[in-house]
């Protein structure tokens, strides 16, 4: 046991190595559990362990049936910030897209009703999106939105910034914010889009927002590969 632990030791420390002198490059494919098994000698199990450990560094990721990945660097993500999606990840010379996976109507939900402050049975729209940084699924989110602060938005690109749509075509500006961050396992949902196992760790953000009329027009929920973001709050 204490052979295989030194040889897992030394997996991460030439995979760091290797790493940090750009040898493998960020969304590079680095060698399967079972070649590493075989180059270092050593068990499956104790290869998957140092995987796992620098996946949890942020280091590598891995791709249900494709096997591990270099990370790319963390986006720094600041909930202070009124800036969208798209300009955040431009503001830090990365590339952005959004895919509009599905959206429905339904009465509010308990869970989303009580985060809403709705008193009474409240026709929402659910807005599933899944969002790509460099050409990789990072982010999966559900905005919950009030049906009728909204009219006619379901006929919008619904693909496009929320944020700017909900300013350009009914004058609502997010004043403030509450936040919770609370890391979590990946729903079945959830998992599927980001490509990762069901029970993998997320970042789940939930975040529910006010207009300048200091009125909660929806909540979002994000949940964020976790090698992907990194919290930086500038006041």
């Amino acid at each position: 046991m204490g052979v295989a632990k030194d040889v897992s030791k030394d997996i991460k420390a030439v995979l760091r190595d290797q790493i940090s002198g750009k040898l493998l490059l960020p969304l590079q494919k680095i060698p399967s559990e079972r070649e590493l098994s075989e180059l270092f000698s050593i068990t499956r199990i104790s290869v998957k362990s140092a995987l796992d450990s620098l996946e949890v560094e942020g280091l590598i990721y891995r791709e249900d049936r494709r096997g591990w990945f270099v990370s790319p660097p963390r986006i720094k993500y600041n909930p202070l910030s009124r800036c969208h999606f798209h300009q955040m990840i431009r503001d830090q010379q990365r590339t952005a897209k959004t895919q509009l996976l599905g959206v429905k109507s339904m009465m509010a939900p308990s869970i989303i009703a009580t985060l809403l402050a709705l008193s009474e049975l409240t026709p929402i729209h659910v807005i599933e999106r899944l969002r790509y940084i460099d050409g990789r699924a990072v982010l999966f989110v559900e905005n919950c939105l009030i049906s009728h602060c909204f009219p006619d938005i379901l006929s919008e690109d619904l693909a496009q910034s929320l944020t700017i749509l909900y300013a350009t075509k009914y004058g609502f500006k997010t004043n403030r914010s509450n936040f919770e961050f609370i890391p979590t396992a990946a729903p079945e949902h959830v998992a599927q889009a980001l490509n990762i196992r069901t029970g993998q760790q997320v970042l789940k953000i939930c975040r529910v927002n006010y207009n300048q009329h200091n009125d909660i027009i929806d909540c979002e929920f994000e949940y964020w590969r976790t090698d992907a973001v990194m919290i930086s709050i500038n006041n």
